[in-house]
């Protein structure tokens, strides 16, 4: 009797370019809804910011082509001017403090082992999930000038020393939003140096121990230099951020009671949202992006002679 047999054909390979047609046809589908949201809530919003900032518009009238007017009067206006002075205070007191702070606590920290590294380092990190306007609340008590402030108390029953007006005052106002600014963003450069000193090689820090070297004299020919595109990276996105400053200011200090924490976020803000010159709010806007963009290029520019890049 006869077997019949099913001979199985060959199944036939894709050829090269199908199979990239068909996998770039499956990235555009996955990659649609972000490149849609993206040109929707991004790109569009800042195109029409750019031409709203050569316009004078309320959002109710109609609108008329100004030209260069708004910029100028910006780069004129006294509140713009000491908005963009009193950023750069912030910038210059929380950058290099913050940033100088986590990296020592952050070497500390790397020196601890077992589940208390683990538990200081969740402690260090909590004020960066906290909410902003909380952490403004609580600080508003800790700097309050009356009796319920807790700063001002503590340094009159502990050392005698008679306490400042810290969020009344022009003067001291930028020490106290530095104050709080470095301490919610104290965590999470800690966190950013901590995996950065993991990347060190220990071989190196042991040849300079072998070589006599202390631990200062480690720190500072070793470990600061091996840490340095680190550094630089965090001191370009606490620049920036520090640029953009404004919930917590604003809950922290009423800006338009103390001239002193107006800044330039705050400027964008009163001039759309309370004064409704559009077209004014969209120009301080665009010499926001210029100045931080300025600064920006300015830090990588100087990185090429500071930061030391492992090869």
């Amino acid at each position: 009797m006869a077997v019949l047999t099913r001979t199985r054909t060959p199944a036939v390979p894709k050829a090269p370019d199908q199979i990239r047609t068909r996998d770039g046809w499956w990235a555009a589908f996955f990659l649609a809804p972000q490149v849609l949201a993206l040109v929707i809530f991004l790109v569009i919003p800042l195109l029409y910011a750019v031409v709203l900032a050569f316009m004078k518009w309320d959002g109710l009238t109609e609108s008329s082509w100004v030209g260069f007017a708004n910029f100028s009067a910006q780069l004129t206006d006294p509140e713009f001017l000491g908005a963009v002075w009193n950023t750069t205070k912030i910038a210059l007191l929380t950058v290099p403090v913050g940033l100088g702070l986590a990296v020592l606590i952050a070497v500390a920290l790397n020196s601890i082992k077992g589940r208390a590294a683990n538990v200081y380092r969740v402690l260090y990190f909590l004020p960066v999930i906290t909410s902003s306007v909380a952490t403004s609340i609580i600080w508003q008590v800790i700097l309050a000038n009356d009796e319920s402030g807790v700063l001002n108390t503590t340094l009159k029953s502990w050392f005698g020393i008679e306490g400042v007006d810290w969020l009344g005052s022009t003067t001291w106002v930028t020490v106290a939003i530095s104050i709080v600014t470095i301490w919610s963003s104290l965590g999470l450069n800690v966190v950013i140096f901590l995996a950065g000193l993991q990347t060190i090689p220990p071989a190196l820090l042991e040849a300079a121990r072998i070589d006599g070297a202390g631990p200062w004299r480690a720190f500072r020919s070793v470990t600061l230099p091996m840490l340095s595109p680190t550094i630089f990276f965090s001191t370009v996105v606490a620049v920036i951020s520090s640029f953009q400053a404004f919930d917590l200011i604003y809950v922290l200090v009423n800006p338009a009671h103390n001239e002193g924490a107006r800044t330039i976020v705050y400027q964008v803000w009163k001039l759309g949202f309370r004064d409704f010159e559009l077209g004014m709010s969209s120009a301080a806007a665009l010499l926001l992006m210029v100045l931080t963009l300025l600064v920006t290029l300015g830090q990588f520019a100087v990185q090429k002679r500071l930061v030391h890049y492992d090869s």
